[in-house]
């Protein structure tokens, strides 16, 4: 008998809970999708804030326009975490990070960009090659619709974003290899038309 009392209030907590998080509308996320997000956050601000810094060097309008795309995604990925009741993972600081791999990072593709306007539009390339190899790894590691939606959504933007850097540097003589992403799925984005990614 106490045993089948024990059972019937621990399905009771368990149906209790599930209609708690039906009402809030929210699904319990595990430590890994929860680092996931936050790691996104900060590398989409790295983007941003590389582009920003590129484009006060330079002036050149791919700069200013994809690091106001970029920062549409920082935007995202701070929605995902808001819904999650996970805190912003990222400082408002332009070029200062809470990770120390983002911060090591942004402080050698800065030093690159320095170098001259094409090593600074290369610097483009590798963060969109980054940006794509990341969200495919994430992306495996959740299965949840609305963050799978949503990396699909930044990747493609990534794709689109890979594609304008690479004419600006083939126009100019240089021949960009992938660093992150392997040649295959590079040639193909490459050769592939520029995508409606849909609103983010």
């Amino acid at each position: 008998m106490k045993i089948y009392k024990t059972l019937v209030v621990i399905f009771f907590i368990i149906i209790g809970y599930d209609s708690y998080a039906q009402e809030n509308n929210k699904e319990i996320l595990t430590n890994e999708e929860k680092h996931i997000l936050r790691e996104l956050r900060e590398e989409e601000k790295l983007a941003r804030d590389v582009y920003l810094y590129a484009y006060e060097k330079y002036g050149l309008p791919i700069f200013s326009n994809i690091s106001h795309s970029e920062q549409r995604h920082m935007d995202q990925a701070l929605y995902l975490l808001e819904k999650y009741d996970l805190g912003d993972s990222a400082t408002r600081q332009k070029g200062v990070f809470n990770s120390k791999k983002l911060q090591e990072l942004y402080k050698r593709l800065t030093a690159k960009v320095d170098k001259s306007l094409l090593d600074a539009l290369e610097v483009g390339a590798i963060i969109e090659d980054l940006d794509i190899k990341d969200i495919r790894e994430f992306r495996k590691k959740t299965n949840k619709i609305l963050i799978i939606n949503t990396f699909n959504k930044l990747e493609c933007g990534s794709r689109n974003h890979m594609r304008a850097f690479i004419a600006q540097i083939t126009s100019r003589g240089r021949k960009y290899r992938p660093h992150y992403i392997n040649e295959s799925l590079f040639t193909e984005i490459i050769t592939s038309p520029h995508e409606r990614c849909g609103r983010l």
